[in-house]
Formats: C-alpha cells, structure tokens, sequence
C-alpha cells in the first residue's frame, strides 16, 4: 500500500491595502491556499469585503478605506469627494501621500488588526507590502508572517529616490507604540520571507535573488465579467487603453484615443470608476469605451496596451506577452515603465509627451518591432517558468508557527 503525505492546513490571515492595485495580486495565493483546505481570512476595509466574501473568504473589517486616509491626510472632509492625484501639486502629492501611506493606514492596520490577531491566533499572516501595519500587529503579537509584493521590489525605497527612501522613517514610532523595534533603514519586508511576483531580470537590483525571496507567478484577477463579442473575433489589431482606478484623467484618455484610432486598429478603452464617459465625447466609429471591462480575461485577446504603469496592468501584459505602451501618471507608474521599457519590451511617453502624434507614432512601431517582439516573449517566458499560486501556497505550512 503506497501512503501519501497529508499537506498540513494551517490558519491564514491576509491583509492588504483597501484598493485595486494592493489587493488582486494577493488573491491568486488566497484562493489557491483555500482551495488546498486552508482556512483563509482576510483582513481589510468594508468596501472590499463583497469580491473577498464572493470567493468564500471569511473576512474582517480592518484598517481605514483608502479615499478617508487621503482626506485624512490632506486635511479635507471626507463629503469633498475623493481627491484626484494629477490635481495636486508635486509637493502636496508627496506630503498628503506619504501621511497616507507612512501615518494614517499603517496605523489604523496595527490598531484593528493587533486585537484581532491576538484572538484569533493564525498560524500565519500573510500582507501586502504597502501594508506595513499588518507587519507591525504580527510582530507585536508574535504570529509569523510573510510579505507579499505587488509590483518591483524599488517603489518601497529606490536607492536612487531619496524621498522614497525617507518614507519609512514614520513607521518606527507607529511600531514602538505596538512595542516592535524596527530599523528605519530596512522598512520593506521587515526581514519576513518575501513573495515576489516581479519577474527577476527586471526586479530592483536590490531584491533580485536574495535570500528570503519566493518567487511567485503574477496571475491577473479580475471581477467575473463579458468581454465585447467583437473583442474574440477581430480582424484588425486590437488595442486596449487604460488608465487604472485611480489616476484617470480625461484629457489624457482623449488624446490617446484620437491617437490611437489613427493606427487603424481597433481600440477599447477602459474609462474606470473616476472618469465620465460623457466626458470623452463622441469617438471614432473603430473606438468602444466601457466604464469597466474584464481586464484579465482581455489581455490574451490583445496585440498592445496602452496604459499607466500600474503594477498589475504592468505584470498582466507582460504574463500575456503583449508589448506595453506606458502613459504613467504617478505612484510606482514611473518605476515599472522604465522596467519594462529598459527590457526592450515597450515604449513610455511623458505628461508632457503626449499628443496624438506621438501616441500613434509610438504605438505603431509597438505594433511592428520583431526585437520588441522578442523581449515581450522572453519576459512572458520567464514569468510562465515562475512558480504557480498551487506551487507557492503548498508551500506556506513551512513559514508558519
């Protein structure tokens, strides 16, 4: 009679920031570790609780959402509406998002999650990078933990962005009131083993091949949605534009499309949640806009995507071996378009770069370059050779208690 080893379940807690960008790179690894028996909770704001609790998570309410920490930070009512990055200064976007980022959050993930953890006691927490209050409630209770990445190891603390750098040095006062020492020069995993879904040869120098690292396919997620009929059946390239949940901006989508609909490919544009269709105006007849559409299931369809720089749009093309022009807005936009692009594998234009001209000059040489061809595939190789979510999550019983 031949035996099989039982895999050990352990109790996990995931945590991440409550938005787009830091969340759906962690649910691959959730759901493959509940679909394995482990029992997964997830810890985040109430606004995320519905897509968490639609994929048969226990949830709880921790840590505040996103657009209050903002208007927390910039000193406005929270009834103002939420505040739009590209209407703020460079100054004053730095300031209100450092407070957001280094005060505000972790702060409110410690508070909520400390009591929560020390009730429940799970074998492991596992958090989202940017969420370094998570962090800091498991070493104050003293449950293991592991970090989860969500896009190149750099935004974090670039050796080259001092101002990056000088984030974290907030976070050890927040820790001492938790009773945790932290080292302000060393503030992006803590020294837990780290979950990295960037591909190698462009992580950050820093965090390529180091000692904790577990290396993890991206896999896009994206809400249950249909694609466009059209989308499966065109005869033209297709492109897909984009600029993300929160760095919209009508103008720029406008220019892109007019751009882009002179390279006669077919083009679908993804407004998202902060710009009004309306606003665009009238199209031409081979552009479609939807205010949302299945982004993970519309990468395989595509022949380039134009786009912000977002982590997750950055990691889902490059999966999908699509080359990638980046239009990058702010955040860690800017670091993940001069990844991809250092590769050979796309094109970036700046604010002050774009115009119709140059969108569909730098789409159309996209569209035909054999060596940008060859750096897509070989980063798609690569990320294809990553361990799967089945692989990594099999393995998370060895970092818990």
């Amino acid at each position: 009679m031949t035996f099989f080893p039982t895999l050990d379940l352990v109790e996990l807690l995931f945590s991440s920031l409550p938005a787009h960008g830091h969340t759906y790179p962690l649910l691959p690894l959730a759901i493959a570790a509940r679909a394995q028996g482990h029992h997964v909770t997830y810890a985040i704001a109430e606004s995320f609780h519905p897509v968490l609790t639609a994929l048969g998570f226990d949830v709880v309410a921790a840590g505040p959402e996103m657009m209050a920490a903002f208007a927390e930070a910039a000193g406005r009512p929270l009834d103002a509406g939420p505040i739009k990055p590209h209407e703020l200064g460079e100054d004053e976007l730095h300031q209100v998002a450092s407070r957001a980022f280094t005060e505000i959050m972790p702060r409110g993930f410690a508070r909520d999650l400390k009591p929560i953890l020390a009730e429940t006691k799970p074998d492991l927490v596992v958090y989202e990078v940017a969420n370094p209050g998570a962090a800091i409630a498991a070493k104050a209770v003293g449950v293991p933990a592991l970090a989860h990445g969500f896009g190149r190891a750099g935004f974090a603390g670039d050796d080259d962005d001092d101002s990056l750098r000088d984030w974290g040095k907030g976070l050890v006062a927040i820790a001492a009131e938790h009773g945790v020492s932290l080292d302000a020069d060393r503030i992006f995993e803590f020294g837990d083993p780290y979950v990295d879904i960037y591909p190698s040869s462009i992580q950050h120098p820093d965090h390529r091949d180091t000692e904790n690292r577990v290396p993890l396919r991206p896999v896009p997620f994206a809400e249950p949605g249909e694609l466009p009929e059209w989308v499966t059946e065109h005869r033209e390239p297709l492109i897909y534009l984009t600029l993300g949940t929160a760095f919209g901006q009508a103008e720029v989508l406008r220019t892109a499309i007019a751009g882009l609909a002179a390279t006669g490919a077919r083009v679908l544009v993804a407004a998202g949640p902060t710009v009004d269709i309306a606003a665009l105006g009238e199209v031409p007849p081979s552009v479609t806009v939807e205010s949302w559409v299945p982004q993970a299931d519309l990468l395989p369809h595509l022949d380039l995507i134009v786009h912000h720089g977002g982590s997750g749009t950055t990691l889902g093309a490059l999966g999908a071996g699509v080359p990638q022009l980046f239009l990058p807005q702010g955040a860690d936009q800017f670091i993940n378009a001069d990844a991809v692009v250092g590769a050979g594998a796309g094109k970036k234009l700046l604010a002050g770069e774009i115009t119709g001209e140059s969108v569909s000059t730098a789409a159309k040489a996209l569209l035909s370059d054999s060596a940008t061809a060859a750096a897509v595939r070989a980063l798609a190789e690569e990320i294809a050779a990553m361990p799967t979510p089945d692989e990594v999550a099999k393995r998370l019983p060895e970092f818990a208690g």
